[in-house]
């Protein structure tokens, strides 16, 4: 059966769209700022929500992201508050949602029973950075078992043969790593993205989704002439820090995010 984020890519290739995912760290400012955020984030190009669990060690993260977890954890951010906030969030919205964490949560929760509280709670798909397919021969059929999409990542460097191991691996869709790095927002992408995409793309029928700095409209635009959908997140937590505090904060970042998500709209999507 499929689940929110298999939909939602069926949904948008009929209308001929690609997928804008927005990335925003759980709990910074604080939980109920997020659930309004995800809420919002729906009418404002948002096709699916990457939740960050907040890490005290986010080893792929740069300065900007470890700071939203950092405000996070400071705020008593947990995985168990986190699926209680997707809980809430299922009674209004279909929205997919996907939890970016790393394996250290996991692991103190169990497998199995991290798969299963995904899947109560509406959870549609997992990240985790720290996690390869290698080492992932127990979380894979957990989360199937329960309907949870596994998302891997593929990197600029990654060779031909642990390509296609990634590929059956992964499902919802594929993470393209688009810099040799860590995330954060960047003016100058590399410029054999495209290329490196379409290399994915003809090994495999998952939809391959672009993130780690991206940050302008012109640069979602460039690689959706490819991918199939671009994610950001370092631009828009800034944009979190920048209105902290005030009482626009929720309208603010929404603008910001429908002026990246844009590109992606035909003129009668979402405002």
């Amino acid at each position: 059966m499929d689940n929110r984020i298999d939909l939602k890519f069926k949904e948008l290739r009929k209308a001929g769209q690609k997928a804008f995912i927005a990335f925003i760290t759980a709990g910074d400012p604080d939980l109920e700022t997020t659930e309004e955020l995800v809420l919002a984030f729906e009418d404002s190009g948002v096709d699916i929500v990457e939740l960050g669990v907040p890490f005290s060690d986010p080893l792929a993260d740069g300065s900007t992201i470890q700071a939203a977890s950092y405000r996070a954890l400071k705020n008593g951010t947990t995985l168990e508050k986190i699926f209680k906030l997707v809980t809430r969030i299922r009674k209004r919205t279909d929205l997919p949602v996907a939890l970016m964490t790393y394996y250290n949560p996991v692991f103190h929760f169990g497998e199995e029973p991290f798969a299963v509280a995904c899947r109560d709670a509406g959870v549609d798909g997992v990240i985790i950075p720290d996690l390869p397919p290698e080492e992932a021969g127990s979380l894979i059929p957990a989360a199937r078992r329960h309907g949870i999409a596994t998302v891997f990542f593929v990197a600029p460097t990654t060779r031909a043969e642990r390509l296609r191991l990634i590929a059956r691996s992964s499902s919802g869709f594929i993470y393209y790593v688009s810099v040799a790095g860590v995330t954060g927002a960047r003016q100058v992408l590399p410029g054999d993205i495209l290329r490196h995409v379409r290399a994915v793309q003809h090994i495999s029928q998952t939809p391959v989704c672009v993130g780690f700095g991206i940050s302008t409209s012109e640069q979602v635009r460039a690689i959706s002439r490819v991918a199939d959908g671009v994610i950001v997140g370092s631009a828009i937590i800034k944009e979190i820090e920048k209105q902290a505090g005030k009482s626009a904060l929720v309208s603010q970042v929404s603008r910001m995010v429908w002026g990246l998500a844009s590109p992606l709209k035909n003129r009668e999507g979402k405002r």
